[in-house]
């Protein structure tokens, strides 16, 4: 795939309108409880600036739904914007109107200005045209750099692109993204395992039929492991299940059988008897949960199998923990599956690790650096893989 970016381009004195996924979590007081997304950005913020640009940053944060709320707006992010930036950092009250281009209009090279929530304008999400062409008013160049909002056809995501014909690039973390992932998708070294966890089946149906086509190991883990228990005649007590989706969970088992992938689904579980950090616990097999018990995490027959098959694959890809590791208790699984994919990293293998929680795991047990990468896109990720085109690529490709 030949990616237009930023490196290609003469941006000199350009205002450069960059599209970001600032999308951050904040607790009560306003504070940016992780920063991982601003700091994926930096690299492509500060090639710009060195360029001699300036550079207007877009982004959404949360889901308003009446349009502007203090607690989402991106005004909150600047102290940390700016210390990462080494500059201060200018804000616009709005994304689009008289402010915006102004602010805009008197930005000099090597100047910053970040624009207020694009989301609190409903034309955002419905991919408007006309808001796009207000957005677009602001700069010579836009750069998309939010591959975790790429799977959606928003204004400032897709539909903006048209309004830069020759001036429309991926920004560094975009184009790391997709390299990555066509690695993993196309072109990787065998053995090739994926490990898939998370509370649903729902959320990953496609993905997992999608990878049965490519993957030599699949392993299931996380709550959606029960109601692939339950589909093959396990019981599973009181743990999280999806009926409808038994005879999904079934066609799986057939086809992973029928493509010669070897499909794990653990053997052993954690079991308690309410979903808290301090219920009474035991370990029993996974297809034998008593009535009134829950699995929350696997158990460590399983963590032993799954680390075996982690450690000798050469591409790994994880997206889902394998228990309700929030829950100390219950993390096991979670950070014992964290560390082998690591140590097979360690050992040459190529790993990536993409989806909320997966990427909360490898920060929380500090190993963000020991895999091959770290994807910021959970839902732009999981489309990707499931082969779909994403419209904030295609609109990049095509501009």
């Amino acid at each position: 795939m030949i990616m237009k970016n930023i490196d290609q381009f003469n941006l000199k004195d350009k205002k450069v309108l960059v599209r970001v996924d600032f999308n951050v979590p904040l607790d009560d007081k306003f504070k940016i409880t992780d920063d991982t997304r601003i700091r994926a950005a930096m690299p492509t913020a500060e090639k710009i600036l060195a360029s001699g640009a300036s550079v207007i940053f877009m982004s959404h944060l949360g889901r308003p739904k009446e349009g502007p709320e203090d607690r989402f707006s991106l005004r909150h992010l600047i102290p940390n914007l700016e210390k990462q930036l080494g500059r201060k950092v200018q804000f616009a009250n709005d994304c689009i109107g008289e402010e915006a281009v102004e602010k805009a209009a008197a930005l000099k090279p090597g100047e910053v200005l970040l624009l207020e929530n694009l989301r609190f304008y409903k034309e955002e999400t419905k991919g408007d045209e006309n808001f796009a062409k207000k957005l677009a008013l602001l700069a010579d160049v836009y750069v998309n750099d939010a591959f975790g909002t790429a799977h959606r056809a928003h204004a400032s995501t897709a539909i903006i692109a048209q309004y830069f014909p020759g001036s429309s690039l991926f920004g560094y973390l975009m184009q790391d993204e997709v390299s990555n992932l066509e690695k993993v998708t196309r072109h990787p070294e065998r053995p090739f395992t994926a490990v898939l966890g998370g509370a649903k089946v729902s959320g990953k149906i496609e993905i997992i039929n999608n990878l049965l086509d490519k993957v030599d190991n699949l392993i299931i883990g996380g709550g959606m492991m029960f109601t692939f228990i339950k589909a093959m005649g396990g019981k599973v007590g009181n743990s999280l299940i999806e009926d409808d989706l038994l005879e999904t969970a079934k066609n799986a088992v057939e086809k992973a059988k029928a493509n010669g992938v070897k499909l794990l689904i653990p053997t052993d579980a954690l079991i308690a008897d309410k979903f808290d950090n301090e219920a009474k616990q035991q370990q029993c097999s996974a297809d034998e949960i008593p009535d009134g018990w829950m699995g929350l995490d696997i158990g460590p027959e399983t963590i032993e199998t799954f680390t075996q098959v982690i450690l000798a694959s050469k591409t790994i890809l994880w997206n889902g923990p394998m228990g309700v590791f929030e829950f100390s208790n219950f993390a096991k699984g979670t950070s014992s599956i964290a560390h082998a994919i690591a140590k097979a990293t360690a050992s040459g293998c190529y790993s990536l690790v993409g989806g909320g929680d997966s990427v909360a795991a490898v920060n929380k047990y500090d190993l963000a650096d020991k895999v091959s990468y770290v994807s910021t896109g959970g839902g732009a990720m999981l489309e990707y893989i499931e082969g779909k085109e994403l419209p904030g690529v295609k609109a990049i490709l095509e501009g």
